[in-house]
């Protein structure tokens, strides 16, 4: 769409982009108000994609309550919308005709190869000298498993063996991570350089023919659905640049990143059972509102007071990003007090 002087206006598009394999908790639930609140303060389009190809840890009796905490917290979405009419979700599981073409389409690249190594195998070489170069790298860089590239001029054509051709023996495919580094402007971590080639190596895009990786699986479906900009929590950083490089290969233009935060215990770990209940549906047994609830996230972003009681709808206004904290945000007993979690 065209404005006045001939620039080019494009729509916000957001989305929601949930993994069925547990409960909707605090940390979750700021990284989505972020979304949210990002998307409509920009009078932008919200859609919902249930990403749920982690088949060993998926929780299908999950995703009805992750819509429904999402409800209660009074943040929507816009599509898809089923037959009914009703707003339903993307299913990645449903999609994987979309994660084949791509697949195939660097596969005729020459930019797949297939892999047969172990985890083990892989932990083992972390330990063998290799040209990785530890000294240069972020700490959360070296906590990467870097996979030395052991299958990687083994023929695509040939098996190591033509007996295994069951599921469970099928090989990994891998991108080939050519040297080079990779850089975009977080909207809210600022610019962000990485080599993938050193941190990393060649990284896995699919387990078998019909189980995409979430790195591939996320590139095709966010081009393919329109999304401008991807708001997630910080722990998927250098993901991004992996990701960037699949955008490249499949000649995909890349959404804008805007990476936050999370929320973490008083260890200094990623919210989990560990730091005790802290699920949005537990928070709703308790008889906690979900404005008591929107105003302690908005109180962890700067926004509100703390003990504060807002809607979401509410706090469009009052959305910036200058006030977040680019620490995470420990939860403490009073934290948990006022949320109905303790005593």
């Amino acid at each position: 769409m065209l404005v006045g002087g001939g620039c080019m206006v494009t729509e916000v598009v957001g989305r929601f982009a949930p993994s069925p394999t547990g409960a909707l908790h605090l940390g979750n639930a700021r990284t989505f108000l972020i979304a949210w609140l990002r998307c409509r303060s920009q009078g932008g389009r919200m859609l919902m994609r249930m990403e749920d190809l982690d088949h060993p840890r998926v929780k299908p009796e999950t995703v009805g309550q992750v819509y429904e905490d999402l409800r209660w917290l009074g943040l929507d979405w816009d599509e898809p919308v089923d037959e009914s009419g009703n707003l339903a979700a993307y299913v990645q599981s449903e999609r994987l005709e979309y994660y084949r073409q791509a697949f195939n389409e660097l596969k005729g690249k020459g930019l797949l190869y297939p892999c047969r190594c172990s985890r083990k195998d892989i932990e083992e070489s972390q330990s063998a000298p290799h040209e990785r170069g530890t000294g240069r790298l972020t700490a959360e860089e070296q906590k990467e498993l870097y996979y030395p590239g052991f299958c990687r001029e083994k023929s695509i054509e040939q098996p190591d063996n033509p007996a295994d051709c069951s599921d469970e023996k099928a090989p990994a495919w891998r991108f080939r991570v050519d040297p080079g580094t990779t850089r975009f402007d977080d909207v809210f971590c600022g610019v962000c350089e990485s080599d993938v080639s050193v941190w990393s190596g060649d990284f896995v895009v699919a387990r078998n023919l019909s189980a995409p990786s979430y790195q591939l699986a996320v590139v095709v479906d966010d081009a393919a659905m329109g999304v401008t900009e991807v708001v997630r929590a910080d722990d998927l950083l250098l993901s991004t640049h992996r990701q960037l490089k699949l955008y490249k290969s499949l000649v995909l233009n890349p959404p804008a990143f805007l990476h936050v935060p999370l929320v973490v215990g008083t260890d200094g770990r990623r919210l989990a059972k560990r730091h005790g209940d802290t699920r949005i549906s537990e928070i709703r047994r308790c008889g906690t509102s979900p404005e008591s609830v929107i105003g302690w996230l908005a109180y962890t972003c700067g926004w509100c007071e703390f003990g504060a009681q807002i809607s979401a709808k509410e706090l469009i206004r009052q959305f910036r990003l200058d006030t977040i904290s680019i620490e995470p945000y420990v939860v403490g007993a009073s934290d948990l007090r006022l949320l109905g979690l303790a005593g």
